[in-house]
């Protein structure tokens, strides 16, 4: 007879290890976000993202016809500069203009 023993801990690091990583692919097969996904992203409102990111000429988008689209990984990378930028700067997004450097 056999006797399995299994360590519930590591058994549940390991398969959420593995939903982590699997999720990570799912992200990156994504390419573009549409307006209502980038609201949802960002967690802000159309009405802000027009107002504050999309006055901005470097903010990642393109128009396709009547939609807006915005391509992912940009959108993220952009993010991380604008939020350093507005932290340095006060932390409110709807006080802070962007300037060129």
């Amino acid at each position: 007879m056999f006797q399995i023993q299994i360590d519930e801990n590591a058994l549940k690091q390991l398969y959420l290890s593995k939903i982590e990583e699997r999720l990570e692919s799912i992200e990156q097969e994504v390419f573009f976000f549409s307006s209502k996904e980038l609201c949802h992203y960002l967690g802000m409102s159309w009405n802000t993202i027009v107002n504050n990111l999309l006055i901005d000429e470097d903010f990642p988008h393109l128009r396709v016809g009547s939609r807006w689209i915005f391509p992912v990984q940009e959108v993220k990378e952009y993010m991380k500069v604008y939020t350093g930028e507005v932290k340095k700067n006060g932390g409110d997004v709807l006080r802070y203009r962007r300037t060129k450097k």
